[in-house]
């Protein structure tokens, strides 16, 4: 997974780890607008890197996963 501008804003925001942002204090420490702000989150979300409870936002790691494997599923016969 690449990391775009936003995601490392949001990253940098939630970075002393174990601090907890809503939406709108990600966004207003970013400077970036909420809806870019939300996508990066659910990518993020997506990709294991941050947590979310009660619409907090927590981040697990700072490291980008790295890249998967291909799918190399066989069908037995």
């Amino acid at each position: 997974m690449k990391l775009n501008k936003v995601d490392e804003a949001v990253i940098t925001a939630l970075k002393p780890m174990g601090k907890e942002l809503t939406l709108q204090e990600i966004a207003a420490t970013t400077g970036l607008p909420e809806k870019k702000v939300f996508k990066s989150l659910r990518k993020l979300f997506e990709n294991e890197m941050i947590d979310s409870r009660g619409r907090k936002y927590k981040l697990l790691t700072d490291k980008p996963p790295a890249k998967g494997k291909e799918d190399e599923t066989e069908n037995p016969d």
